[in-house]
């Protein structure tokens, strides 16, 4: 097998900050009940959300292409071919992507496979998680990637890919709930595939909170899912290779906001203790992403908002 030759994460590690949202098929309202995907999808506020990344200073977005559901923001042929009623005729990922361009701000998208514990038992069994031919499972994986892939072209810097450990046994946990009958996933294929259409994008694979194991060495920087911030980076590179990159959730726990009967939490962190941990990684050039809450009209939670502009502001650049 050819050598694997990362790619250059220059224009990463001169990131101060991201910002990240997990708006998917779960995210509730502010209040009342939730409209169906499809309707979300068409009311999304872009220009409120590209204001409020701009109001918020990050260098950055990691934008949830998927999460428990199969269920894109954006066409896909390959995952209407598996399951049709997944994908939306709206690109929120495009003009996402056009508005950050405009900005000056990057575009890193997060995939989820969504084959996770039966939280999408029909993508389950559409996509082949549960068939013999494993082959097939991952062929239809890589082409769903590929194809967003060419889509997206330079406007997609970077994946965000979760969940490995419900596709390979390996890492320091396994939540795989299918016989894989010896079959090993085909990290390096996936990565082939993510790159399509931009040979520089980046690639990670989540391992799980603060674990740096690889299942590939063909990835280029660390996942970086973290549950506080009590780990500051001490260097560019993790002992792996590895960008340093960090993610976190800045105010709501969860992720993602799934229960409008739960007030929005305020921010986790004090500005002190924010500037502290992030003056670190400016240090190091080791880039910290923040999770802010997210409601389904595509806002965002104003205070946390306002906290990360504070914070952006005195990071030294």
């Amino acid at each position: 097998m050819t050598a694997y030759a990362r790619a250059n994460t220059d224009w990463l590690a001169s990131c101060a900050v991201g910002i990240s949202t997990h708006w998917t098929a779960q995210t509730a309202p502010r209040t009342g009940a939730a409209c169906r995907f499809t309707k979300a999808v068409e009311r999304f506020r872009m220009a409120d959300f590209l204001g409020a990344v701009e109001q918020s200073g990050a260098d950055y977005v990691i934008f949830t292409l998927t999460h428990a559901l199969q269920m894109l923001p954006c066409p896909n042929p390959v995952v209407d071919g598996i399951l049709p009623g997944r994908t939306t005729e709206r690109d929120l990922v495009e003009e996402m992507a056009t508005g950050l361009h405009k900005l000056g701000k990057k575009l890193v998208v997060y995939y989820n496979h969504s084959c996770n514990q039966g939280d999408d038992p029909q993508w389950e069994d559409a996509v082949g998680y549960h068939g013999e031919d494993k082959a097939r499972f991952a062929a239809n994986l890589c082409t769903i990637v590929e194809w967003l892939g060419k889509r997206y072209g330079t406007a997609m810097r970077a994946w965000w890919f979760d969940s490995s450990y419900s596709l390979d046994p390996r890492g320091p946990h396994s939540s795989v709930t299918t016989d894989l009958r010896g079959f090993q996933f085909p990290w390096e294929k996936l990565t082939v595939a993510a790159k399509a259409g931009h040979a520089d994008r980046l690639v990670t694979y989540n391992a799980g909170v603060g674990y740096t194991f690889l299942y590939t060495e063909h990835q280029d920087y660390w996942a970086g899912e973290l549950n506080d911030l009590k780990t500051p980076p001490t260097g560019r590179f993790l002992e792996n290779g590895l960008q340093w990159h960090g993610w976190t959730c800045l105010d709501y726990g969860g992720w993602v906001y799934k229960d409008n009967s739960r007030k929005p939490n305020p921010p986790l962190y004090s500005d002190e203790d924010l500037l502290a941990f992030l003056s670190k990684c400016r240090k190091n050039q080791a880039p910290m992403c923040f999770n802010v809450i997210s409601f389904q009209d595509g806002t965002q939670a104003e205070e946390s908002i306002r906290q990360l502009s504070r914070i952006a502001k005195s990071i030294a650049r």
